[in-house]
């Protein structure tokens, strides 16, 4: 029988997820796992030992070890050849925020759907966002609403404070291809593209007929919204980090 995979603890999503030369356009990418940057980031940035690294990321020294070979062979390969380095998946757990506030606890077959907040509306810009308003729906309908202030995360701390609520879909307005990219490694759905009341949105969505824009991104103008797309899909199991499907790498929200 083959031996469990165990998923590799991170403390903090890259903040930056594209790297490319300047004096040409790549043609090539190589792509950098979430994983593999931890340990660069602990191991050459915080300088620790392979053995403090492998006890943060919950993993064995020899796994350290190679991820963290894999990880500088492909920062060579960028190097050297012009390459675009991109940073995402990678089979992971990620280490949540610590909140400040109580939040609501959610039900063991409930979906939790945060939207970005503001008097009552859709905030239009992601990395900004002051509040959340989260909603619990099971059995079709809406059980638990709780608006919660971000005590004042940033870009890179907002997919991590999400986690820490235990949110499994986000519905925003604007939002910048970096924190998407942090979203889907940190197994949260997302709706972008949304303007409005929050409740009616929410309200659409549990009905499946939530228009969005998949397009949409921060422009600080919060005026990006192409054609809308229907949402049909509530609920579906949600994969950490890589989405490769492993059973052993599903990501929990402390049920």
């Amino acid at each position: 029988m083959a031996r469990p995979f165990k998923c590799r603890r991170i403390e903090q999503l890259p903040v930056y997820r594209s790297f490319s030369p300047d004096d040409i356009i790549a043609a090539e990418s190589v792509q950098m796992t979430v994983d593999e940057y931890e340990t660069l980031r602990l191991l050459d940035d915080e300088g620790l030992t392979q053995e403090a690294c492998a006890a943060r990321m919950n993993i064995a020294r020899t796994t350290v070890t190679a991820i963290y070979d894999s990880a500088r062979r492909k920062v060579a390969d960028a190097l050297v050849r012009g390459k675009r380095l991109l940073i995402t998946g990678g089979r992971c757990s990620f280490e949540p925020v610590e909140l400040k506030q109580t939040v609501m606890e959610k039900g063991n077959n409930s979906m939790r759907i945060a939207v970005t907040y503001e008097n009552g509306e859709i905030f239009q810009h992601f990395g900004h966002t002051e509040q959340f308003k989260l909603y619990d729906v099971a059995e079709g309908r809406i059980v638990n609403e709780q608006i919660v202030p971000t005590n004042g995360c940033g870009h890179g701390a907002l997919a991590g404070f999400l986690q820490a609520v235990q949110a499994d879909t986000l519905i925003c307005g604007g939002i910048g291809m970096g924190a998407q990219t942090a979203l889907a490694d940190a197994g949260i759905k997302l709706y972008a593209g949304v303007q409005g009341a929050a409740d009616a949105a929410v309200k659409a969505f549990v009905e499946g007929t939530l228009e969005y824009d998949p397009d949409a991104h921060c422009d600080h103008h919060g005026h990006h919204h192409g054609e809308g797309h229907a949402c049909g899909h509530h609920g579906e199991g949600q994969e950490c980090g890589n989405h490769h499907g492993d059973e052993d790498c599903r990501r929990h929200h402390g049920e």
